[in-house]
C-alpha cells in the first residue's frame, strides 16, 4: 500500500488506499479491526487538567524519549484512549519518536465528569484548554491534531474557528462533517446496530450521571424516559442540544457540522473519507468550493469507517497510520 507523493491542498482526489477483495465490504471495515485484531499494549501517562467550569479532563499521554513532536488525538463517539484506531496510531507514532497526547472527552475515561455538560460534535473549548495546557507544558514540541469521527468533526470547527493556534498541522478522519445527514445515515439499514451499540453507552453514562447530579434545571427527561430515545436523533433532541445551548436537534446539527466552515480553515489539513462509510452518506463529501486552500481532501471508494484495511486476511494491514504519520513528516 502506498501513499500519494505529496498531499495536494485544495484539491478533491482519490485516495492512495484500495481495500483488497477480502475487505471490500464496508461493515467489515467497520467492525472487524475492533473485534478481530488485537490491539498493542500502549505505555500511558495519566493526567488530570481541571477545567475552568470546575470539571476536570482526562489526558492519556505516550512519550518517547527524545521525541521533539507530538499528535494530540481525539477519539471518537464513546471511544477513548483504549479505543483500537488509538492504539494503533499510538504505536506506530510511537516507533518514529513522536509523542501522543490522547485528550479524553468528558465521562469517556471511565470516570463520570462533575457537572451537566458533557460533549458533542461541536464542542470546541476542551480541546482549546487541553491546548493551551500542553502549550504550556510542551512548550519545546511541534504539533499536530488528528481527530477520528466525531473527534475530526471537532477538530474542524476548532481550526476553522481558531487560526491562531500554534499546531503545524490537522488530519480529520471519517468525520461526520454533516451532522443531519450522519443522523439520517446511521438509522437506517445494518447501520441502525452501530446506532443501538452506541446509544447504550451513551445512555448508561446519562443515567449514572443522573444518579449522581441535580440535571433537572437542564433535562426534562426521567432515567426511565432516557432509556426509552432510541436514535441519535431522539437523543440529540432531548439531551444534547438541551444540555448545550441548542433550540433542538436541527439547531445543534446546524451550528455544529464543520462542512460549511471548511473554507475558514488556514492550517494544513487532511482530511480522509470513504464513500462507502455506513455512519454517513454522499452530503459529507464538500465540493472543491467549500475547501480552502489549506485543505486535501482524500476520498476512497472503501475504507468504512474508520477501517481502511488492506494485505490479506491473516495478517491484516492499518493503512491509516501509514498515511497519518507520511502527512506528519511531509511537514517535518
Amino acid at each position: 500500500m502506498t501513499n500519494a507523493a505529496k498531499t495536494r491542498f485544495g484539491q478533491i482526489t482519490t485516495s492512495s488506499f484500495n481495500a483488497p477483495i477480502w475487505a471490500a465490504n464496508a461493515h467489515l471495515q467497520t467492525i472487524f479491526p475492533k473485534f478481530f485484531i488485537r490491539a498493542p499494549q500502549i505505555a500511558f501517562k495519566s493526567k488530570r487538567i481541571d477545567t475552568p467550569d470546575g470539571d476536570f479532563l482526562d489526558l492519556a499521554i505516550n512519550l518517547p524519549h527524545g521525541a521533539k513532536t507530538m499528535a494530540v488525538l481525539f477519539h471518537g463517539l464513546e471511544g477513548s484512549k483504549d479505543s483500537h484506531y488509538i492504539l494503533h496510531l499510538v504505536e506506530a507514532l510511537q516507533a518514529q519518536g513522536i509523542a501522543s497526547l490522547v485528550m479524553h472527552f468528558r465521562g469517556c475515561s471511565g470516570e463520570i465528569n462533575q457537572t451537566p455538560r458533557a460533549y458533542h460534535s461541536g464542542e470546541i473549548g476542551d480541546a482549546l484548554h487541553t491546548l493551551q495546557w500542553i502549550g504550556d507544558t510542551f512548550s519545546d514540541l511541534r504539533l499536530f491534531t488528528i481527530g477520528f469521527s466525531l473527534g475530526g468533526n471537532m477538530l474542524l470547527k476548532l481550526i476553522s474557528e481558531h487560526t491562531e493556534l500554534p499546531i503545524e498541522g490537522a488530519v480529520s478522519v471519517s468525520a461526520p462533517l454533516d451532522l443531519a445527514a450522519s443522523s439520517q445515515a446511521i438509522n437506517q439499514g445494518f447501520a441502525r446496530k452501530y446506532q443501538a451499540h452506541l446509544l447504550k453507552s451513551m445512555k448508561a453514562t446519562l443515567s449514572t450521571k443522573m444518579q449522581r447530579l441535580d440535571m433537572r434545571p437542564h433535562l426534562s427527561l426521567s432515567i426511565d424516559e432516557v432509556e426509552q430515545l432510541d436514535s441519535f436523533y431522539a437523543f440529540d433532541e432531548h439531551v444534547t442540544s438541551k444540555l448545550h445551548g441548542f433550540v433542538d436537534a436541527k439547531d445543534y446539527y446546524q451550528r455544529a457540522s464543520a462542512l460549511p466552515d471548511l473554507h475558514k480553515i488556514t492550517v494544513p489539513t487532511l482530511i480522509l473519507h470513504a464513500a462507502d462509510d455506513p455512519f454517513m452518506d454522499a452530503r459529507v463529501i464538500p465540493t472543491p468550493e467549500q475547501i480552502s486552500p489549506s485543505v486535501a481532501y482524500e476520498l476512497s471508494k472503501r475504507g468504512g469507517h474508520v477501517g481502511f484495511l488492506y494485505g490479506n486476511i491473516w495478517q491484516p494491514k492499518f493503512w491509516l497510520p501509514t498515511r497519518i504519520i507520511a502527512f506528519i513528516q511531509e511537514h517535518l
